[in-house]
C-alpha cells in the first residue's frame, strides 16, 4: 500500500463516524472524476476475445464470476450444508380481506450447537394461477412490510429501536406495518404479482462479527472468521435468497412460478450477486445499489470502494480492501456484474437526490453491460446519456432515475410491475 493510502486510511479511522463525514467529503462534482478504463467484458484474461453466446457461457462468464467471487465479494467455502428442517407455521387462503393467499414458511439450518432459521412471509393473489413473484429482504422483520396481525413476530438482530418497535432484539407489535411504505402489497397483489420477503438478519446480521451468521456454519476447526478471499454478509446474503429459492422450487405452491428479485441499498448489492451466481431468478432489480453494488467503482464520485470498505469492511471479502483508493487494479467493475445476469432482464434504478450512490455510474453500469446483452439479440441502455428524470427506459434491461432520496417509493414499484409484465406475463 503507498504511504499516501495509508495515511488516508488512518485519518478515516480515527472519527467514529466515518460514514457520515465520507458521505459529507465526497466527490459530487462530474467535473472531478478522473479518467479512467473500464476492463472489457467480452475480453478474456489471456487477451483472446469473445464474439458469442457459448465462448461467453462456457470461457468468460466463469472467469469474471471467479474473479468477483476472489477479490470482491468472497468465494462460500465448498461444503455443503442441507436445511435441518423446512416447513409451513401458518397460512390462510383468507388473507387481506379474502384478496390473497397467505403463507409463512421457517428454513432451519443446524450444524453441531449452531441454529438459524430463515423466516419468509408470501403473499399471493387470489385466483391468479401461478403469479410471478417478487422476492426481497426487509431490514427490520416481516411484520415491518405491512399491518397484519397474523404476520409471525420473530428476532431483529439491529440496537434497539423503539420507532421500529424493536426491544431487546424481539420485534414487537408495535413494528407492524412500519415499513409499509416501501412494500406496496395490495397494489402488487392488484397487479396479479405475488411478494416473498425475508428479514435479512435471520441469514447473517448486519454487524461486524461473523460468530453469529451463517458463515461459521463453515468453518474449519479453530477459524473464526472467513479466510480473505472468502464471503462477507453481500454474498451470505446473496447465499440466503438462494436458498429460498431451493424452497420455492420443491413447493406446489410455487415451483410453476416466474421469480423477480428486488433489492434495496446494501441488499440491491446483495440481490445483483445473487442474481449473477443464482440463474433461477428470471428478472433482477437494484434500487439504489450503489458503490458494490450498480455503480462503477473506477468513478471516483460519491461513494468509493476505500469508503465502503471502512465503513462496512464486513459486507465483502478482505481481499477487496486491497482496491481502496487503487480501484485501477480491480480486474473487474460492476459492469461486469450486470453483464453476467445477461440474457435474463435487469433493472437499474437511482434516486435524483441519492448522489453519494452515484446514479450516472448506476446508469452507466447496465450502458457498457449491454454489450453482452447485444450478443443475444437483447437491447440493453444504447445511449452513453442517462435518461431525463421521471423517464424509464424499458428494454431487455432497464432504467430509470426518478425524484426524491434513497428509499423504495411507489413510483419505484409501478416500473418494476410494468417492467416485469412485458417480461413475465
Amino acid at each position: 500500500m503507498k504511504t499516501t493510502q495509508l495515511i488516508i486510511l488512518i485519518i478515516m479511522s480515527l472519527s467514529p463516524s466515518i460514514h457520515s463525514l465520507a458521505q459529507k467529503n465526497a466527490n459530487y462534482d462530474e467535473n472531478k472524476v478522473r479518467e479512467y478504463q473500464l476492463p472489457d467484458v467480452l475480453t478474456l484474461q489471456n487477451g483472446n476475445k469473445i464474439t458469442n453466446t457459448r465462448d461467453w457461457e462456457k470461457k468468460r462468464r466463469p472467469e469474471i464470476l471467479s474473479l468477483f467471487e476472489q477479490e470482491v465479494y468472497g468465494r462460500i467455502p465448498n461444503a455443503k450444508l442441507q436445511p435441518f428442517s423446512s416447513k409451513v407455521i401458518e397460512e390462510s387462503d383468507e388473507a387481506l380481506n379474502n384478496t390473497a393467499l397467505r403463507k409463512q414458511i421457517a428454513i432451519t439450518f443446524k450444524k453441531d450447537d449452531k441454529e438459524i432459521t430463515i423466516n419468509v412471509l408470501v403473499y399471493l393473489p387470489k385466483n391468479v394461477e401461478n403469479p410471478p413473484i417478487f422476492i426481497g429482504y426487509n431490514f427490520y422483520g416481516n411484520q415491518s412490510i405491512i399491518a397484519d396481525e397474523n404476520v409471525i413476530l420473530t428476532r431483529a438482530w439491529i440496537d434497539n429501536n423503539a420507532e421500529f418497535g424493536i426491544d431487546n432484539h424481539q420485534a414487537n407489535d408495535a413494528s407492524r406495518g412500519k415499513r409499509a411504505n416501501r412494500w406496496p402489497v395490495e397494489k402488487i397483489l392488484a397487479q396479479g404479482f405475488g411478494l416473498a420477503t425475508i428479514y435479512y438478519g435471520d441469514v447473517d446480521p448486519d454487524k461486524n462479527d461473523f460468530s453469529d451468521g451463517i458463515q461459521s456454519f463453515f468453518y474449519k476447526k479453530g477459524q473464526t472468521a472467513p479466510a480473505d478471499n472468502e464471503w462477507g454478509a453481500i454474498a451470505a446474503w446473496s447465499w440466503g435468497l438462494s436458498r429460498v429459492m431451493d424452497y420455492f422450487k420443491n413447493d406446489q405452491s410455487f415451483n410453476d412460478s416466474k421469480y423477480i428479485l428486488m433489492g434495496h441499498s446494501r441488499l440491491g448489492k446483495a440481490a445483483l450477486w445473487a442474481g449473477a451466481t443464482d440463474e433461477r431468478f428470471d428478472i433482477v432489480i437494484s434500487n439504489d445499489s450503489g458503490c458494490g453494488g450498480a455503480a462503477l467503482s473506477r468513478r471516483n464520485y460519491g461513494e468509493t470502494v476505500a469508503a465502503i470498505n471502512q465503513s462496512f469492511p464486513y459486507w465483502f471479502a478482505n481481499n477487496f480492501e486491497k482496491y481502496n483508493l487503487n480501484e485501477t487494479n480491480l480486474p473487474v467493475d460492476q459492469h461486469m456484474l450486470i453483464a453476467l445476469i445477461a440474457p435474463r432482464p435487469v433493472y437499474i434504478a437511482s434516486a435524483e437526490s441519492d448522489q453519494w450512490a452515484d446514479p450516472k455510474g448506476e446508469y452507466l453500469s447496465g450502458h457498457y453491460a449491454g454489450i453482452v446483452y447485444s450478443l443475444y439479440g437483447k437491447t440493453g441502455l444504447p445511449s452513453p446519456t442517462p435518461p431525463s428524470v421521471n423517464q424509464p427506459v424499458h428494454n431487455d434491461m432497464g432504467y430509470h432515475i426518478r425524484t426524491g432520496i434513497h428509499d423504495v417509493t411507489d413510483y419505484d414499484w409501478e416500473q418494476y410491475m410494468v417492467f416485469s409484465k412485458k417480461h413475465l406475463m
